[in-house]
């Protein structure tokens, strides 16, 4: 793994996107570029044009690199002290303040302790490290402002599917066991199944068992996402899972590169989705994060006739 240190220009940054995602009105994000690697990442399709990528020769969608700002919390603890309108800030919205460079400067306790040493703001923590309980004993401290979020991505028997595509993060079980940590000290949960993919995460059974183990935990909010089909994510993750022996997963990610399966499974998975949260919990938590602009003229109608917990984004 190659770490690039840089400078970023911001702390703590309005973001309108994750507000209409009933996410965070503001975010910090500690680099531009994650070391957890996951395969179907599309930050650089969001990313691509700024210069760092550019003056460090790394491809925006590649891999085998980080780019992450050690300086971080000393401009987060800054924007605390001056920003008079607080509300909730997630940590982070595009890379994650656990990933291995990130926490080599302990860039997750030292965020969490710039912003919540201010009144009035809370912080969402989302991540897929594991390392983030070495800080619950600061969150305890303000478990009232704190919303810990492990983003879990598939169940404990396709660990080691999950492993080829996210090959950095810490394992499923163990982020499962975080979280499940996190519930028991009485620190604040959310459930984010991010994205859950195609022939790895999308059964009917396999949701069950994540909204079951949300409820369990006690999340406040299950927020669920199909994988972007922005960039060269799923021919990726197609390349990758065949390449290690799993060709069936490979298939069914390879389809959904193509608009009219991709839509069909969207629809799938917001009906499934639906389906057992109103089993196991109430409707009203889910937030089910949609981007509809692939959507056939046919499942978005299907969908819209029944989009209870969907948050409807982008243009329009």
């Amino acid at each position: 793994m190659r770490i690039h240190e840089v400078t970023l220009s911001s702390g703590i940054t309005r973001t309108s996107e994750f507000e209409r995602k009933k996410l965070a009105s503001f975010s910090v994000n500690v680099g531009v570029k994650c070391g957890h690697d996951c395969l179907y990442c599309s930050t650089g399709s969001v990313l691509r044009r700024l210069r760092y990528f550019k003056e460090l020769e790394e491809n925006p969608f590649g891999g085998g690199y980080a780019i992450v700002d050690p300086d971080t919390p000393r401009r987060a603890a800054e924007d605390a002290r001056r920003i008079q309108e607080r509300s909730i800030v997630q940590l982070c919205t595009l890379v994650d303040a656990w990933s291995p460079e990130a926490h080599e400067h302990d860039l997750g306790r030292r965020c969490l302790e710039a912003i919540l040493s201010q009144p009035g703001w809370t912080v969402r923590i989302l991540t897929k490290n594991a390392a983030v309980r070495k800080d619950f004993d600061l969150i305890e401290r303000y478990r009232d402002r704190v919303l810990v979020g492990l983003s879990i991505t598939g169940t404990p028997d396709k660990e080691a599917i999950v492993n080829v595509i996210e090959p950095n993060a810490s394992a499923i079980p163990a982020r499962m066991e975080t979280l499940k940590e996190a519930a028991e000290r009485g620190l604040r949960t959310y459930a984010m199944f991010c994205p859950l993919l195609p022939g790895i995460a999308d059964s009917p059974e396999q949701i069950d068992e994540l909204i079951q183990f949300a409820v369990s935990c006690h999340a406040e909010e299950v927020f669920v996402e199909a994988v972007n089909p922005r960039g060269p994510g799923l021919r990726r993750c197609q390349e990758a899972l065949e390449l290690w022996g799993y060709p069936c997963e490979a298939e069914a990610v390879g389809r959904t590169r193509h608009k009219v399966p991709w839509s069909r499974y969207v629809a799938g998975l917001v009906g499934s989705v639906q389906q057992s949260i109103r089993r196991f919990s109430d409707i009203g938590r889910l937030r089910f994060l949609l981007y509809p602009s692939r959507l056939t003229d046919e499942d978005r109608g299907r969908i819209a006739s029944d989009d209870a917990g969907v948050i409807w984004l982008g243009r329009g």
